[in-house]
């Protein structure tokens, strides 16, 4: 599915790709369901590293991901 691909740019894309998949990521978490696939897909560490150590746009949105992440109480684990 896309939320892979997702995942897959937001770890290992250029710079401008890193943003924009953590951005989709964020649309994308607002959805239950979707938080959950998200962290299956193992999406979680590549957002955290983004917000710890990307560019500011990569720290906006990839923290902006992380807050909708947290709704779901096993994704807030696997961020702390």
């Amino acid at each position: 599915g896309g939320i892979e691909v997702l995942v897959s740019l937001a770890r290992d894309g250029n710079e401008g790709q890193k943003e924009e998949a953590a951005g989709a990521l964020w649309n994308l978490a607002a959805i239950a369901d979707n938080q959950v696939a998200i962290a299956k897909a193992g999406g979680i560490a590549p957002l955290v590293a983004l917000a710890r150590d990307g560019t500011d746009g990569q720290k906006e949105e990839a923290a902006a991901a992380l807050r909708c992440l947290a709704c779901n109480a096993d994704n807030q684990v696997a961020i702390a």
